[in-house]
């Protein structure tokens, strides 16, 4: 698997790549499925290790992360713009490519 990805966003940039590519990875997604994951993103102005949480997470995942600890910040609507926005383009083992666009944006994956 080849896959030519990026997610903008600033602070975000570095934890965006890592969920996509943990998704695509790990997860076994294709790059429309991994962008549209719910993210999290270590809040870069409040000391005490914050968590922006994006509408969506499941709700086992909210409480396991507050039961340890965690403050935690849901973010919905326009405020999701916190989390960036990415593009994938992913190429399998038989050459065939399949892309994906962030749903937090005005983009499109489509072919020729």
């Amino acid at each position: 698997m080849y896959a030519s990805y990026g997610v903008m966003g600033g602070f975000m940039q570095p934890q965006g790549h890592v969920q996509v590519l943990s998704a695509l990875k790990d997860a076994g997604l294709d790059p429309q499925s991994a962008l549209d994951l719910p993210r999290f993103c270590l809040d870069a102005d409040a000391a005490g290790g914050n968590v922006d949480i994006e509408e969506g997470m499941p709700t086992v995942t909210l409480t396991a992360l507050r039961e340890m600890g965690h403050s935690l910040n849901e973010v919905s609507g326009y405020e999701r713009a916190v989390f960036g926005r990415g593009q994938v383009i992913l190429r399998d083992e038989s050459g065939v490519l399949c892309g994906g666009s962030d749903p937090r944006a005005d983009g499109y994956a489509g072919s020729l």
